[in-house]
């Protein structure tokens, strides 16, 4: 189970990798990607112990709320630069920001044949 879940973590950080400047994913949204579509949760979980160099910033909740404890502002920060931009009631506007993970079979075909 443990060899399982660090791949999967490993998954969730080579889509985080490559999520566009000025876009975001949700949680879901990167599970459903991988196709474990009710494993939202386990990327939350691999994202609180995500790597630094990673976006990080660039992973939201699905209606374009923040998540970060204490780090959300500078995730909000970090978007703003981005050219991100956030509804009157402080989410990020998925309608406009969503990545449509374009490219991203390439990116995980590459990964299984590396690591899997």
């Amino acid at each position: 189970m443990r060899f399982r879940r660090v791949t999967f973590f490993a998954q969730i950080y080579a889509v985080v990798s490559v999520i566009p400047y000025g876009t975001v994913a949700s949680y879901g949204q990167i599970a459903r990607m991988l196709g474990r579509p009710r494993a939202a949760r386990e990327v939350g979980w691999a994202m609180s112990n995500c790597p630094e160099e990673l976006p990080w910033q660039r992973v939201v909740k699905a209606d374009g709320s923040i998540t970060g404890g204490v780090h959300a502002q500078i995730r909000r920060a970090r978007l703003i630069e981005e050219g991100v931009t956030f509804l009157p009631d402080g989410r990020v506007d998925m309608e406009t920001h969503r990545w449509n993970g374009e490219s991203i079979e390439d990116l995980l075909y590459e990964f299984n044949e590396t690591y899997v």
